[in-house]
């Protein structure tokens, strides 16, 4: 079903001249993060910057990488000013700030959605291909 779903998703985007891609960071792993910020990168050199729309929705333990502590960090700014649209999921950030008593500070040019998973299910909704490394 997912499969079938996608590949409406992707036939969906084709159809207005401009792809769209949606990519989901769950996890704290670095490797794994490198992988997602790999994909966004390599398909915006490959359909070019203007032929293609990227958000990255980061939720659960993935939050981390939008964080000003993370490992990512330089490398997920100088992609923000590149075109590529980062999410934070905001029930993340409200379940941290309850566990911690502070909220996560976001990087510059990442934006807070009200839930992650939803943010995708709407996105998708859009016409956006979905990938999870």
């Amino acid at each position: 079903m997912l499969l079938l779903m996608t590949f409406s998703a992707v036939s969906l985007a084709e159809s207005d001249g401009k792809h769209k891609l949606v990519i989901q960071v769950s996890t704290d792993e670095p490797r794994t993060q490198k992988i997602a910020l790999n994909n966004a990168v390599n398909l915006q050199k490959y359909y070019g910057i203007d032929n293609i729309d990227i958000e990255i929705v980061a939720y659960g333990p993935g939050l981390g990488m939008l964080t000003t502590n993370s490992s990512q960090a330089a490398r997920v700014s100088s992609l923000a000013m590149q075109e590529i649209t980062f999410s934070a999921c905001g029930n993340t950030m409200k379940k941290i700030s309850e566990k911690t008593g502070k909220m996560p500070v976001l990087l510059e040019g990442v934006g807070e959605v009200p839930a992650g998973v939803v943010r995708i299910i709407e996105l998708h909704e859009q016409g956006y291909a979905y990938i999870r490394p």
